[in-house]
């Protein structure tokens, strides 16, 4: 697995992250146990960090493999605002994953300087929390082109994690050429960067040579996250990145099916998943969740408020 350097001063990794939302009970494609089968595969391919986050509510699934395989780096991500909040999401990071030290700490889904001054109390104990080596790296995930720009300029910030395909879905704040420029000028401040949603959710996989291709060529953009649910899109997937023919056997074992958003009918209308979805892809409509105009990014993250179980990805 070829190896990369997160910027000026990052840690060295694999070019491949692995996204640990797509085994994680928030989009359940697999069993807990299947998703630590596939991570320790992964990890013998030579895939050496997984990205996480407190919201995937995985980390007593991920600890057994982090326990097995001491080399795996961890990311991890919080919502936090105050520095109330931002130790206590470290705290439940270390002690659920069974690490004492957090190899990089994400503040999730930043979109602007706006929201980076609201979150300034998480951000200075995350400051504190790395001057206490409880932590390695501190950076941001974004959406959005403002996230990556007001990123780069924050003052301590290490890494980036950007949306970023070919088609540009799911950024929710300009084009794709708008995030193409921002990610070059946090690349010229030296962040380190790896990119999320490099197939759009799903939306991109009958072009998966494309997608990959796109995303290495950026120029800033050192990594990439990618989510994948089976043994064989590991293999897959690393035969792409690495230029090798695709056995057909394989390729028809990865197939990748259409996922769409599935909401039930027995929904109540509360809105608590349209007021989750950072893609504004959710409307009230009729007095039930619909999804409107814009692509959604097939995330998950409105099932997991949805207080009736409305929604999942199927």
């Amino acid at each position: 697995m070829h190896q990369v350097r997160l910027g000026l001063k990052g840690p060295e990794v694999s070019e491949v992250c692995f996204g640990s939302l797509a085994i994680s009970p928030l989009q359940g494609r697999v069993s807990v146990d299947q998703g630590r089968e596939i991570l320790t595969y992964a990890y013998s391919r030579g895939i050496d960090w997984v990205d996480t986050a407190e919201i995937y509510d995985n980390y007593s699934q991920l600890k057994p493999v982090l326990a097995q395989c001491p080399g795996l780096r961890i990311v991890t991500k919080s919502y936090a605002v105050t520095a109330e909040d931002l130790f206590a999401s470290l705290e439940k990071a270390r002690k659920e994953l069974g690490r004492d030290f957090i190899d990089i700490f994400l503040l999730h889904e930043q979109e602007s300087h706006l929201t980076l001054k609201g979150h300034a109390g998480a951000w200075e104990a995350l400051l504190e929390a790395k001057a206490k080596g409880l932590v390695g790296y501190l950076g941001i995930s974004t959406h959005a082109v403002q996230g990556v720009r007001a990123g780069a300029l924050q003052p301590g910030l290490d890494i980036l994690h950007p949306i970023i395909n070919y088609q540009g879905l799911g950024i929710i704040d300009g084009s794709l050429e708008d995030m193409l420029q921002a990610i070059a000028f946090a690349a010229d401040l030296g962040i380190g960067i790896y990119a999320m949603k490099v197939f759009g959710g799903g939306h991109l996989t009958k072009e998966p040579e494309k997608a990959l291709r796109f995303v290495r060529d950026i120029r800033g953009v050192q990594a990439m996250a990618l989510g994948m649910s089976s043994l064989q899109e590991v293999d897959y997937n690393l035969a792409l990145l690495a230029g090798e023919e695709v056995p057909e056997q394989l390729k028809n074992a990865v197939a990748h099916r259409e996922r769409k958003l599935y909401i039930a009918d027995w929904c109540q209308g509360c809105g608590a998943c349209v007021e989750a979805c950072s893609q504004k892809a959710l409307v009230i409509r009729e007095g039930q969740a619909s999804l409107g105009t814009k692509e959604c990014i097939l995330c998950g993250y409105c099932g997991r408020v949805c207080p009736h179980f409305c929604l999942k990805i199927v």
